[in-house]
């Protein structure tokens, strides 16, 4: 068997589970607040509740390297897309806050489970020029997933209700699990993983990029809409029209964004991102107009695509032992900022707005310079690995 097959293999597998995870993901994202309100009557306090247990298996990720000393890694993502499918499917059974709060978990672990195991396995068995196209094209395809579950919705909620929505949407993430764990696209002439967390000195920068990534990432999801609805005052039907068109561009973006880590490396890449968001940010604080404000949303939603970037420097610097590793503490890094980003920037933003957003803009500018980095640290790297 030729290599280009093996790796078709894995590209297929991992496209299948995408589309599984995306389908349950986007479907509880899109039904729970309406779901909690008007089924389970939940006070904003308690969806405050829900959405912050939602970030705790992402805080946990690092705990997927102990799984896979007894699972082995696409076993693990097939597991994980099936459970988070089990619990999009019982979130319609449960609307009461405590059971918002199991079944979010359950989904929540599926979920961030199979998002490191499908960086880690795209990491192994695609090299550093295929690895940015794979990614790029994953996420195409759950971008047209995404646009696919919302026109399902809206033809379903005419029919159904919400227990039958959830148990269907679930179901298509728990068959592609199911799918996917009688499948076995590995094959064994790549590194074995190193089992347990591994901290290095070398990789700081790439854990700086991801801590600072997750930081700037609880503003953009925390408060991006939130300031478009509080501010602006738009519509329910308003922000979804504004997913939609944002899962259309990037349905076609994506692909360009992993060719242009190939074309013009991950400093350039990144270093267009956060200069970008420095004035996106910037705009969000000063903006007095509702079509601006928007349009930011659309440039911010794409802009948080190029965080590839990130992962396919790790790529060149680490041990190809390492990657297993390497994205599970990234997980867990990038989630830190959720514990305490999200209530910090509510109280800031109590006092005003405006400093929420300019605080964002510093976490951009900080990026920007961790990115200038990155070339001396690729060089440093090669060095090393020469001596």
């Amino acid at each position: 068997m030729d290599d280009m097959l093996k790796k078709r293999r894995m590209y297929l597998f991992l496209l299948v589970l995408v589309v599984g995870a995306h389908t349950g993901f986007q479907g509880w994202r899109t039904l729970l607040n309406n779901f909690a309100v008007d089924v389970g009557g939940l006070s904003g306090l308690d969806i405050g509740i829900v959405q912050s247990v939602r970030e705790i298996p992402g805080f946990l990720a690092m705990l997927a390297l102990y799984f896979i000393l007894i699972v082995r890694e696409h076993k693990l993502a097939a597991l994980s897309v099936a459970v988070l499918g089990l619990g999009v499917a019982l979130t319609g059974l449960m609307p009461s806050t405590t059971g918002l709060i199991f079944t979010t978990l359950i989904m929540s672990f599926g979920f961030h489970y199979f998002e490191t195991m499908n960086q880690s396995l795209t990491l192994q068995y695609f090299n550093h020029t295929e690895a940015p196209l794979v990614m790029g094209r994953l996420r195409s395809i759950s971008a047209l997933t995404n646009i696919i579950v919302g026109g399902g919705i809206y033809v379903m909620v005419k029919y159904m209700g919400y227990p039958e929505m959830f148990a269907i949407l679930g179901a298509v993430a728990v068959a592609c699990g199911l799918w996917a764990l009688t499948r076995d696209p590995s094959h064994e002439d790549i590194p074995i993983q190193r089992k347990k967390m591994v901290f290095k000195k070398k990789y700081w920068l790439y854990y700086a990029l991801t801590f600072m990534s997750g930081a700037r990432r609880q503003i953009f999801v925390a408060f991006a809409v939130f300031l478009l609805v509080k501010k602006f005052d738009y519509s329910v039907q308003q922000i979804t029209l504004l997913f939609v068109f944002n899962n259309v561009l990037n349905y076609f973006i994506n692909p360009l964004i992993g060719k242009a880590v190939n074309r013009f490396g991950e400093r350039i890449v990144l270093s267009l991102e956060y200069g970008s968001l420095t004035l996106v940010f910037l705009g969000y604080a000063l903006t007095e107009s509702a079509l601006v404000a928007g349009a930011l949303y659309v440039v911010d939603n794409i802009f948080f695509n190029f965080a590839i970037s990130i992962k396919t420097f790790y790529q060149k610097i680490a041990d190809p032992r390492d990657i297993a590793s390497g994205m599970a503490v990234g997980f867990t890094i990038n989630h830190i900022a959720a514990v305490f980003i999200p209530a910090m920037g509510g109280l800031l933003w109590v006092t005003n707005y405006r400093i929420v957003f300019l605080c964002a803009v510093g976490m951009c500018l900080v990026s920007l310079a961790l990115a200038q980095l990155i070339s001396a640290h690729l060089q440093s790297d090669t060095i090393d690995q020469l001596t």
